[in-house]
């Protein structure tokens, strides 16, 4: 039983990351988890969290440069609002589904 617990643990905490303020933070947690954490489903979701970390880190880039023309300023906030709502998704699918990794939508998956 504590293995489960473990793992609940483990997996919101990767997927939670992204709420620290800190951007050495938000992606060391999950790489952190990776590296440390035996258990595969631990490892697949610390890897689907650092995903979507990069993906919003690249999207956040190319609409702030489009916001220069004011074309990027609505998906910013789109984004922001994606960025709030989908790990908090994922933390309440890895707590009450521990034993599948959540998958965000829509990222591409560079880890």
């Amino acid at each position: 039983m504590e293995d489960l617990e473990r793992r609940k643990l483990l997996s919101a905490l990767s997927h939670g990351a992204i709420f620290f303020s800190s951007l050495i933070v938000s992606i060391g947690i999950p790489i952190a988890i990776l590296y440390l954490s035996n258990d595969p489903i631990v490892k697949e979701n610390a890897k689907e969290s650092l995903n979507f970390h990069i993906n919003l880190y690249i999207y956040a880039l190319v609409f702030g440069l489009l916001s220069i023309v004011l074309i990027g300023i609505p998906f910013l906030i789109g984004l922001w609002i994606i960025s709030l709502i989908m790990p908090i998704i994922a933390i309440i699918r890895v707590l009450s589904e521990p034993n599948i990794p959540y998958r965000y939508s829509f990222i591409f998956r560079l880890v």
